[in-house]
């Protein structure tokens, strides 16, 4: 299928692509509670004729079969959630859910795949194996979709060869996608802290165990975890975001809440920091005569791309796109749950430009103003399509490297 060819086709499916990009953005749902959006994206794939089954239950897996049976299969994932975000775009078909918003494109990455499903069934004839469209639930929030559609062990029967997925970036201009070969984004655990202590009069400390010094040295101190114990080769981050003193100004409260954020690169570091993090919080809860109970929700595994992959999207994007149109991404330390597949699959995760040409801004992701440049649609369903077909053209050990590579 050559670039004239795939493009044209994705152009002549760009007004029905836009119609399910837009329908899925005006009833965004948020984490796990997809259910209008999965039986919308059902209805489509029914009346398109083209296979599906339910799966973590509010998403979708569809099916194509090319012209031989193979187990060799690629599986196009899109996440389908969206954010407790209010919408302020003014757009007409702006989301109908109070409180509730497309903020991060998941509906664009829904869409998309739509496309790429109904590209991949014209031309089924082109490739052999098998293609799976998943639309995930539940990107968003822990445990995350991507572990509960692996704990249903839905690719079991076959020989998965790539796992790929992208996501939207305004920060690239529409026509352009970014990739990383290895380590690309970072793993995140939820870290929640209660201090508590003893509470009273503001102006009579010394009769108090004041759990609000003790709270204000501990993220102090949280500080060192970073800036002494972390390898310096190993981006990290920890994060305090949220801290609930609920006293006044003559009262010192019994407890302080605090909530916040481990961010790094590297899965035994990862376990490490989260015994630093327990130790600290203990050290100084008994240096102040209070007590520190600590929960770390362990969240996503970082992203790590399959190198051959990556190089073969490389060559793929630049006969599609052109070679000025392909380029490198640094390392992003925001999280995507994505991350339990490249643990288990050799896997792509790639970006997709949706800045406007003319330079107006799309705005930022997970703000409530996002609003990306829609001509992208042709861009990402064509991608999808000719990397899923291209994949299955080669030999497995041409595209994937060994488990033992992509292991820590």
């Amino acid at each position: 299928m050559n670039r004239t060819m795939i493009f044209g086709e994705a152009l002549d499916l760009f007004e029905t692509v836009l119609e399910y990009r837009r329908h899925l953005h005006s009833q965004a749902e948020l984490s796990f509670e997809e259910r209008l959006t999965g039986d919308y994206i059902a209805q489509v794939l029914e009346r398109e004729g083209i296979r599906f089954s339910r799966i973590a239950d509010t998403g979708v897996l569809a099916r194509i079969d090319g012209y031989t049976s193979s187990k060799r299969t690629v599986v196009l994932r899109a996440d389908i959630d969206a954010l407790p975000v209010t919408e302020q775009t003014g757009l007409p078909f702006a989301s109908t859910h109070e409180g509730v918003m497309h903020a991060c494109g998941h509906d664009m990455h829904a869409a998309a795949l739509l496309g790429a499903l109904l590209l991949l069934r014209n031309h089924r004839d082109l490739f052999q194996g098998t293609i799976f469209g998943l639309f995930q639930p539940g990107e968003e929030v822990n445990p995350g979709g991507a572990s509960l559609v692996l704990q249903e062990e839905p690719f079991a029967d076959f020989d998965v060869v790539a796992v790929i997925g992208e996501h939207v970036e305004p920060d690239l201009p529409t026509g352009s996608v970014g990739f990383r070969a290895g380590k690309y984004m970072a793993s995140s655990d939820e870290v929640r802290i209660a201090v508590r202590g003893q509470g009273g009069h503001a102006a009579l400390p010394h009769r108090l165990k004041d759990p609000v010094v003790a709270a204000a040295a501990m993220i102090t101190s949280f500080q060192q975890i970073v800036g002494r114990n972390a390898d310096p080769r190993v981006p990290t981050v920890f994060s305090i975001g949220r801290v609930i003193a609920d006293g006044a100004t003559n009262v010192i409260p019994d407890k302080v809440e605090m909530e916040g954020t481990l961010r790094t690169f590297e899965e035994r570091w990862r376990t490490d920091a989260r015994e630093r993090i327990r130790a600290v919080a203990d050290g100084v809860a008994r240096a102040y005569g209070v007590e520190a109970d600590v929960n770390i929700s362990e969240g996503y595994p970082c992203v790590v791309n399959d190198t051959a992959l990556v190089a073969l999207g490389r060559t793929v994007c630049m006969e599609l796109l052109g070679r000025e149109s392909v380029v490198k991404l640094g390392l992003r330390p925001t999280a995507e749950d994505f991350g339990y597949y490249t643990q288990r699959y050799p896997s792509l995760f790639f970006r997709l430009g949706v800045g406007y040409a003319d330079g107006h801004s799309a705005g930022r992701l997970h703000t409530s103003a996002f609003n990306p440049d829609e001509k992208a649609l042709c861009y990402g369903m064509a991608i999808l399509a000719a990397l899923a077909m291209r994949i299955l053209e080669l030999p497995k050990q041409d595209i994937a490297e060994s488990s033992a590579s992509r292991s820590e």
